[in-house]
């Protein structure tokens, strides 16, 4: 089977998209795929990782153009954007209209689907796949240097990614000595009393993660969070905002806080509970991705519209 994927994976941190993009890449053809990245030919589906152009100049248009042409073909889209994410105001539309061309979505949460359902969702054939997470056999020591230490990390540093509470905390540790807060990845250069890591991936970002006590993530309206599936693969307690969108559904809404002053309490109190979460490898979210495209293919109800809106 021919699928064409609109992206190409990087090299290095680059999020939790670009994690998904090279496990599709990396386990996709020994299912049995042909995963290419340029028009041609006998295309049994386009897989649109995001429906603008970028350096492979393949829009949703042109998957849309090239259904027109062969019927059969399929057009799958993975949603992992919003509005709520980073405080924009023309991605939610844009991904609506898109959405009456798909033949399947692919959701990287329950919250993210049910987003944009409550929006006006057009594509009826809606599944969830939520990242895997990688982890090794070993096992670091904890830092021992007499304090409880804190971590967190991003790729982004957009505002939204929760730079309100890590600035909070920033203060609390520099008042508190018995603390530590460190920074793992893109940061915005407010810190004072915060140890910044430049950002780290794979194997690497595993070791360092467990390496803490407790894990803190404030994000809001978090699609998909890579991080939070991080985290809770290297087995730290991970407290979450209760306005983190899927952050919440990966850490359980029993590990929540609301403000600076929860949190504070959290810590404080030092009576960390893991949470309950389960957790899937890379191969078996790719196998969830195999399922759905073969299920997709399959069915001879194609949507079938003629559409141009990214010029």
């Amino acid at each position: 089977m021919k699928v064409l994927i609109n992206r190409k994976p990087v090299e290095g941190p680059w999020g939790g998209g670009n994690l998904f993009l090279t496990s599709m890449c990396n386990n996709l053809p020994a299912l049995g795929y042909n995963i290419v990245h340029r028009y041609q030919k006998g295309i049994d589906a386009f897989f649109i990782m995001n429906p603008r152009y970028d350096d492979l100049k393949i829009s949703i248009n042109e998957a849309i153009a090239y259904k027109n042409r062969y019927p059969k073909t399929k057009i799958i889209q993975r949603i992992n954007d919003c509005d709520a994410r980073k405080g924009t105001d023309d991605v939610d539309n844009m991904l609506i209209e898109c959405s009456k061309y798909l033949d399947a979505t692919i959701f990287v949460s329950e919250w993210m689907k049910n987003y944009f359902l409550e929006k006006g969702w057009h594509c009826k054939n809606n599944f969830v796949v939520i990242n895997g997470v990688e982890t090794g056999s070993d096992t670091p020591k904890k830092i021992k240097n007499g304090k409880l230490n804190i971590v967190t990390h991003h790729w982004s540093n957009n505002f939204l990614k929760g730079f309100d509470i890590y600035d909070k905390i920033d203060e609390f540790v520099g008042s508190n000595s018995n603390y530590s807060f460190t920074y793992i990845g893109r940061e915005r250069g407010t810190f004072k009393n915060t140890k910044i890591i430049k950002p780290l991936h794979g194997l690497d970002l595993y070791k360092e993660i467990k390496k803490y006590d407790v894990y803190v993530s404030a994000s809001r309206f978090d699609p998909g969070p890579n991080h939070i599936l991080e985290s809770l693969s290297c087995g730290l307690p991970t407290y979450v905002h209760n306005n983190g969108g899927g952050c919440v559904e990966f850490a359980g809404k029993s590990h929540c806080f609301s403000n600076f002053q929860d949190l504070e309490e959290i810590l404080k109190n030092k009576q960390f509970v893991k949470n309950d979460s389960f957790l899937y490898n890379w191969k078996e979210s790719i196998d969830k991705v195999d399922c759905i495209i073969k299920e997709v293919c399959n069915d001879e109800n194609s949507v079938h519209r003629t559409f141009n809106f990214l010029r």
